[in-house]
């Protein structure tokens, strides 16, 4: 379920209609040192759960108007 900090997008990775978020600010950093570029706010991050039962996600990247921008898909690890 879409939230206001969520959006329903399609997942390239996922092959479906999944929830989507903003990136945390830890992860910006991350996504910024990896692409070397200056912003990375129009980046979203696939929420969707996997696996139930380790709660791991997909966590592949798209943009509002791309759902591949890159090739091959980049998928942001989780920030601790």
């Amino acid at each position: 379920m879409a939230t206001h900090r969520t959006t329903m997008e399609f997942c390239w990775t996922c092959d479906s209609e999944q929830p989507h978020r903003r990136l945390g600010e830890a992860e910006e950093d991350a996504l910024k040192e990896r692409l070397g570029r200056v912003s990375v706010s129009e980046f979203r991050l696939c929420v969707n759960v996997l696996d139930p039962d380790t709660g791991k996600q997909c966590r592949n990247l798209r943009t509002g108007w791309d759902k591949k921008p890159f090739t091959p898909p980049i998928k942001l690890p989780v920030i601790e």
